[in-house]
């Protein structure tokens, strides 16, 4: 029998590899020569780069970059996939809300430089394709950093270079990108970007995410103003209208920079994990695919990896069985697209505490059980 196992992490309690590990002991307890292929999935988020690099057995590479607020360099990873020459990037390395203490947060300041700084990185290294998870960020500066790191100029009307952040760019007059890097030459961009929100207006990048950055209600009004400025100058000297794309407004605006400078393509985060981890060739064949996460409810059917995976097995045929430590109301709707069963793998009452602790225990016993009634 052929089993493809293709879970996402189950935060705090497992990586996505370790829920395949789990699963394959089960399974070899019933089935001893079963195949297993294991495919540690993700949805664009957190874990992502550990996916790819795991499923295309490629490394991890470390640098130091700039961090969104402050002047000392901070350890960002990325991935070099298995080829050598594509890289995985999830822009929270290096310019993520995790890397600024609560207090110190400001969207006006903080600045995408050390996305930038990651992406030359991996150049050198040998990318000529790289993929970007982009969430989780800090800022709100629709990824001026980023493009000032990689060697354009955004500049005011004196001609003098904008400082970093959200609130410089309402002094924004011109883009020279004249001097950008040369080693940009050649290379393409893909985006896992889940979000729909646009650039600016009521659900742009300043509205919807700068509260949990740090900005008031002042600052949420400034820093939408600053990015109109921004889109109009884009549109202005590189003939491209960002303002309401669908996505632009992701990372506080980084879809925005990706879309303009570099003709990066949005791709929904899971279908780009699909796309290089070449999940559907590995599905060719299987009797069944395991998929899961932490939790499964009414909002897995929009991106969710359970949703992508199992969406990529029914073109094939194959039956998809999920897990979770947590099922709610709603999770139904995933019987629609291709999931035959979904099973919660608490084996009794916990603290939360325990259940986390125990997650890997609890996936194996359950996947042990699913496979004992399969065969």
């Amino acid at each position: 029998m052929k089993f493809v196992l293709a879970p996402d992490s189950f935060k705090e309690s497992m990586t996505a590899k370790e829920a395949c590990d789990a699963m394959e002991r089960a399974i070899k307890k019933v089935v001893k020569d079963a195949e297993c292929i294991k495919v540690p999935m993700a949805d664009g988020g957190e874990g992502t780069v550990e996916a790819l690099v795991m499923a295309t057995e490629g490394k991890l590479v470390e640098t130091f970059v700039t961090p969104p607020i402050g002047k000392e360099k901070v350890k960002a990873t990325y991935g070099l996939l298995g080829d050598g020459s594509k890289a995985i990037i999830e822009m929270a390395s290096a310019s993520g809300i995790q890397l600024v203490k609560r207090e110190e947060r400001n969207p006006l300041i903080a600045t995408t430089f050390g996305t930038g700084e990651l992406i030359l990185d991996a150049i050198k290294n040998g990318a000529k394709h790289i993929l970007i998870g982009i969430g989780g960020s800090a800022t709100n500066d629709g990824g001026a950093g980023m493009i000032q790191a990689l060697g354009g100029h955004l500049l005011d009307d004196k001609g003098n270079e904008l400082h970093f952040g959200g609130a410089a760019l309402s002094k924004l007059n011109k883009i020279d990108l004249s001097n950008l890097n040369e080693s940009l030459n050649g290379v393409t961009f893909e985006v896992a970007c889940d979000v729909t929100n646009p650039l600016i207006g009521e659900k742009g990048a300043s509205r919807i995410f700068g509260p949990q950055k740090g900005a008031t209600e002042e600052m949420i009004v400034s820093l939408d103003k600053a990015l109109e400025n921004y889109a109009n100058v884009i549109k202005n000297d590189l003939g491209k209208d960002v303002a309401y794309i669908e996505g632009a407004g992701a990372a506080g605006g980084l879809g925005a920079a990706l879309l303009a400078f570099l003709n990066a393509k949005l791709l929904r985060g899971i279908e780009l994990i699909i796309k290089h981890t070449d999940l559907e060739s590995k599905i060719e064949g299987a009797d069944f695919v395991f998929t899961g996460e932490g939790g499964i409810d009414s909002q897995t059917i929009f991106g969710k990896t359970p949703m992508g995976v199992a969406s990529a097995a029914k073109r094939q045929g194959v039956k998809t069985i999920a897990f979770a430590g947590k099922v709610e109301d709603g999770s139904e709707n995933l019987y629609d697209i291709g999931i035959t069963s979904i099973f919660g793998i608490l084996r009794g009452l916990t603290s939360l505490d325990e259940a986390l602790k125990d997650g890997a225990k609890n996936l194996e016993k359950t996947v042990e059980n699913v496979v004992r009634t399969l065969i």
